[in-house]
């Protein structure tokens, strides 16, 4: 589709029970859907294979949750040097080409992972990842406010969060739970099973950047001439979040739940994984272990989704912020049941019955905080400067990241696996408090049915 006939189109078509913005195909809808899929999915084995390299390099089992903490650490740093020029980057050339930068920089840093020596060498490689993530990752988030009307952004939201439900559970079962122990098992020893993994995750990566360049939309919403200038771009993030209530609640919900997601995926892992190793398992079984953990809690928000995007396109956007944040809250705080010596069952799987409905709650939890923060900052970020707003929240995010993961990560080796996971859940009450004075403060309303601008 040429540009002159998306400027040209006014009204949006529908791709089943949702309605996409005027000049999105549907193509580009399926390839956006597929991005969510891959990038999401294959970002989250980063805790699957830091499980196994940090065993494989020898890292004691006592130091891996403060190791684990300060990649993470490194990786938010990154991103927050980026996100806010990545969001304007992609409100002035478009977000095609950064999505497509962004994946296969991911798939490059997989390619490298398995084989550092040393700490600081997985260190440079995990800031490697960290440009990768936050390109892809972040074009996403702005996609999501793209493509979608308004009548139909929960719903398309929720859609979305399917397809990265069932890219995180499929990757994580495939790749983190049963490719290495399955290579073991063939006669692989533990460290090249490692590397043969990644390397199917680093060619994936790459294969996708090509359909990402192929089949997601050219161009930014606005003509040409109606954009802001960079200078405009880079401060925007800070003067809508100045001007707008919601928009600064949304930063708020985007420091916590951004940081649910990375929590959920480093230390679900992590902590099976440990509990694995103190039963005598190798370390890439026990890892695959820890990942099956990460994916009850990813099948969770899979059943939860269409039932909450259905919900929030009925509410008011920040009425659904109160419901989600405390649906959050206590997901998380649950963790604090969990009984690690009845973690697995004797023969280490399947999980316990308690084990398996507390860290499904755990994943209606995440996913819902992810949800609410979304739907929000998508509605409420202006059209041509929407890269930059997102950013903004993506930065948020990476703040909420730094500080949960590094706390977290050192209660996870001072009090056990439950700890980040409390901390995480408390952040959650928090920001569900600040909700409700904004409900009655500037509760906004959905705007249903409103014609939305084409993408030029």
């Amino acid at each position: 589709m040429s540009e002159a006939s998306i400027g040209d189109s006014q009204q949006g078509i529908k791709l089943g029970f949702l309605e996409l913005a005027p000049g999105v195909s549907r193509t580009n809808a399926f390839v956006f859907f597929y991005a969510c899929f891959t990038t999401i999915g294959f970002l989250t084995f980063i805790s699957t294979g830091t499980a196994q390299v940090l065993n494989a390099i020898g890292v004691p089992a006592d130091q891996q949750g403060t190791i684990t903490a300060d990649l993470v650490v490194i990786t938010e740093i990154v991103q927050i040097l980026i996100f806010g020029l990545v969001g304007v980057i992609a409100d002035r050339i478009g977000r095609r080409e950064v999505a497509t930068v962004g994946i296969m920089l991911m798939g490059l840093s997989y390619l490298l992972y398995p084989y550092a020596e040393t700490v600081n060498e997985l260190m440079v490689y995990r800031a490697l990842y960290a440009f990768g993530l936050g390109a892809s990752a972040g074009m996403v988030g702005t996609l999501i406010a793209d493509y979608p009307s308004d009548s139909s952004r929960g719903k398309f939201v929720a859609v979305s969060g399917v397809f990265n439900g069932l890219g995180v559970v499929l990757v994580t079962v495939i790749f983190g739970a049963r490719a290495a122990p399955a290579l073991v098992e063939a006669g692989y020893d533990p460290l090249a099973a490692t590397r043969i993994t990644h390397a199917i995750v680093g060619v994936a990566c790459i294969i996708s950047g090509v359909i990402y360049y192929l089949g997601l939309m050219k161009g930014t919403p606005g003509k040409k001439e109606e954009r802001p200038p960079f200078r405009e771009l880079m401060f925007s993030g800070i003067t809508e979040g100045i001007k707008n209530p919601r928009i600064a609640l949304a930063y708020a919900c985007g420091f916590v739940a951004r940081g649910d997601q990375v929590i959920l995926g480093t230390f679900t892992v992590l902590w099976g994984a440990r509990v694995g190793i103190d039963s005598g398992l190798d370390y890439a079984t026990a890892s695959g272990k820890g990942a099956l953990i990460f994916a009850i809690a990813g099948s969770a928000s899979l059943l939860w989704l269409p039932v909450l995007g259905v919900v929030i396109d009925k509410m008011n956007r920040v009425g659904a912020i109160i419901l989600c944040m405390t649906v959050a809250g206590i997901g998380y705080s649950s963790t604090y049941f969990v009984n690690e010596d009845t973690m697995f069952t004797q023969s280490g799987f399947p999980l316990s019955l308690q084990a398996v409905l507390l860290f499904f709650l755990l994943g209606v939890g995440q996913i819902s905080a992810f949800l609410g923060a979304t739907v929000l900052i998508s509605q409420e970020a202006p059209k041509l400067k929407r890269g930059a707003v997102v950013g903004m929240f993506n930065t948020f995010g990476a703040i909420g990241i730094f500080i949960a993961v590094a706390i977290g990560g050192r209660l996870f080796d001072l009090y056990g696996g439950y700890a980040p996971f409390v901390l995480v859940g408390a952040m959650n009450l928090v920001v569900a408090l600040l909700a409700i004075v904004v409900r009655i403060k500037a509760p906004g309303d959905p705007v249903i049915g409103e014609p939305v601008e084409a993408i030029h």
